[in-house]
């Protein structure tokens, strides 16, 4: 008997069309037909700042809908634009090894975020972005701006802008990498949490394909890294458009460093380690320190030590 083809829930942009064909291409190889269906979303057809429309799950929420009236069988997000808490009925079933999450940046003449003189336009819609170029171009004049690749380098092409911030993974999946002129230190620009990976969700009634999905493509050690990341938005109750970065990476087959940058009140950035095996533990524990203890902009834990509270500030970057 023919085995059914998988419907591919994606969202229609050029950027959300060609990670879901990367997916696509991998199932396919793993012996899955799949057929890409596009799904329009608010955050898609509006222009309005994403703090207008609502913020988190504005991306993800039609994909879902599809998803429980049973109008494809998985969807594919960005999964940093996925809501924290969990969605009765839907699970996500695999993680793919994640891109670069750094964020780069595209100006005029190949200038760098260094080299851009004083006063220069710097477009992004992101308030986490805007919020660690004010404390490393705090000259520049930072424009909330909306749109796909194209609309948003567009503004440079123009001469509109003088330069905008982007996903370095996004600028890859689409073959753009030459358009960057500068790739962001980590020091200078943690990324969103999440940046860089995909997400494959799907209704957790279908345990076959959960299970076929996960053993295609889950990355272990991506999934724990963005896990950890998410549990600091969760834990501070804040969505993918509040003013928090965070990076976890690996350092071995049992531990994992995470980084993170808020701005909620005032900037701070924290570093600590726990266990590779319970990243919700170690997300929670920084997120519970940025929340209940002032700090420099830099101090680094383990986070054995978060729990008894026992942090060493460190020199900032």
């Amino acid at each position: 008997m023919t085995a059914p083809v998988l419907r591919l829930g994606t969202r229609a942009s050029a950027l959300a069309t060609s990670q879901s064909g990367w997916v696509a291409d991998h199932l396919r190889a793993a012996g899955h037909e799949v057929e890409l269906v596009l799904v329009r979303t608010e955050g898609d057809l509006s222009r309005r700042s994403l703090t207008e429309i609502g913020g988190t799950g504005v991306f993800a929420s039609a994909l879902r809908d599809a998803l429980h009236e049973g109008r494809i069988d998985l969807a594919v997000h960005s999964l940093k634009d996925i809501p924290t808490a969990p969605e009765p009925g839907l699970t996500i079933a695999a993680v793919p090894e994640r891109e670069d999450p750094r964020d780069v940046l595209v100006a005029r003449d190949g200038l760098t975020l260094a080299e851009l003189p004083p006063g220069a336009r710097l477009g992004t819609g992101s308030p986490r972005r805007a919020a660690q170029l004010a404390q490393a171009r705090p000259d520049l004049e930072v424009r909330d701006i909306r749109g796909n690749v194209d609309t948003r380098i567009g503004y440079v092409r123009k001469g509109e802008l003088d330069a905008v911030v982007l996903a370095r993974a996004g600028l890859s999946r689409l073959g753009r990498l030459d358009e960057v002129t500068d790739t962001l230190p980590l020091d200078r620009m943690l990324p969103a949490p999440g940046q860089g990976a995909l997400a494959l969700e799907c209704r957790t009634d279908r345990r076959e394909l959960v299970r076929d999905l996960a053993d295609a493509l889950d990355h272990a050690p991506t999934r724990a890294a963005v896990t950890a990341e998410r549990a600091v938005l969760a834990r501070l109750e804040a969505g993918c458009t509040a003013p928090v970065a965070a990076l976890a990476t690996p350092l071995d087959s049992t531990g994992l460093s995470l980084e993170v940058f808020v701005a909620l009140d005032r900037p701070q950035r924290h570093r600590a380690t726990g266990s590779l095996a319970d990243p919700v533990a170690l997300g929670h524990d920084v997120a519970e320190h940025v929340l209940t203890r002032p700090a420099p902009l830099v101090t680094v834990a383990d986070s054995s030590a978060a729990a008894a509270g026992a942090f060493e500030p460190e020199p900032e970057l």
